[in-house]
């Protein structure tokens, strides 16, 4: 359960002061607004301190890098720090766009000043209740939501070169037009009154592969990989603390389209020195039937698992 507190404004802490108030003077011409060009990460805060901040601060190194911005990674991460240890419990979101260009249209120059980027921080107030949570092989503790179900969406994601796939840019527009669809059949079955409630909608890309969800990363099993005792809805509860020992694991590879999540990589990091390390590996139409363990993550609320999935034939596939 996320209980959302109102939200402070947005704070331009790159170049003007960490406390000056910009919400109200944000110009059309940034290059976020106008055209996508920029990134974004956000961060859940538990007691002052970010979590998963390691994971946070490469997507603010990588990310720079393949969009060839000049950023200060030690001086952010200091205001950020000091952000969490006002804030205590919520979130955190920094936005990273490149500064206005003097070149007309798409354009820019990689150069001192076509690198140069503005950076903003919002945070706001959240109380972040999970009545379990499951510890990874490398001890670290995750956030585990009650089991809900997930549907396959007609809406799909686009393919990106790879320069740009993987990234969390500020283009999210076929997230947008996706999160919009699963929000309609929501609505309907909450009208309906049929359980169990849906949590996620898993998305392909235009190529045909089955890559994430609309806000989460995902991982899954494949029934061939299975052991000989039946999966039950025991082995998918939250008080499972095998939860993850159990299987083989795969998740999609975002080498074309997705975003490579926070979440996703901790939990692969977490797994790899185990007997049965993440696999990197497609999900296409036809293993759909076959999947026997099915969850979404991300970085705020942790491992989403599902019971059930229900694909585009309207067939649906217990775990």
């Amino acid at each position: 359960m996320l209980a959302i507190m109102p939200l402070s404004n947005w704070l331009c802490i790159h170049p003007s002061s960490a406390t000056t108030d910009i919400s109200d003077t944000v110009s059309l011409d940034n290059r976020g607004l106008a055209y996508g060009d920029g990134f974004f990460t956000t961060m859940g805060v538990i007691d002052g301190q970010i979590l998963w901040l390691a994971h946070h601060q490469q997507r603010l190194v990588s990310h720079a890098e393949a969009l060839q911005l000049e950023l200060d990674n030690h001086s952010i991460m200091a205001i950020i720090r000091t952000h969490a240890e006002q804030l205590q419990q919520g979130m955190l979101k920094l936005m990273v766009t490149r500064a206005v260009q003097d070149v007309r249209g798409y354009g820019y120059v990689p150069t001192a000043s076509g690198s140069a980027c503005e950076i903003w921080l919002k945070s706001s107030a959240m109380t972040v209740t999970t009545t379990e949570q499951l510890r990874l092989p490398d001890g670290c503790l995750i956030p585990m939501q009650p089991i809900s179900s997930a549907i396959c969406l007609s809406s799909q994601l686009a393919c990106l070169p790879p320069p740009l796939a993987g990234l969390k840019s500020l283009n999210r527009l076929d997230n947008v037009l996706a999160s919009g669809e699963l929000q309609g059949i929501k609505a309907q079955v909450s009208e309906d009154n049929i359980k169990p409630s849906i949590g996620e909608g898993l998305l392909r890309d235009m190529s045909g592969r089955w890559v994430e969800g609309t806000m989460s990363n995902v991982f899954y099993q494949l029934s061939e990989q299975q052991s000989s005792k039946p999966a039950s809805h025991l082995e998918i509860n939250k008080n499972d603390p095998n939860y993850l020992d159990q299987g083989q694991w795969y998740t999609p590879s975002m080498a074309k389209s997705g975003v490579a999540g926070v979440m996703r990589q901790v939990i692969i990091d977490a797994l790899s020195g185990t007997e049965q390390p993440v696999i990197v590996r497609s999900l296409q139409e036809e293993d759909l039937p076959h999947l026997s363990k099915l969850f979404f993550c991300n970085a705020l609320r942790g491992i989403m698992p599902m019971s059930r999935l229900t694909l585009l034939s309207g067939e649906v596939v217990r775990f």
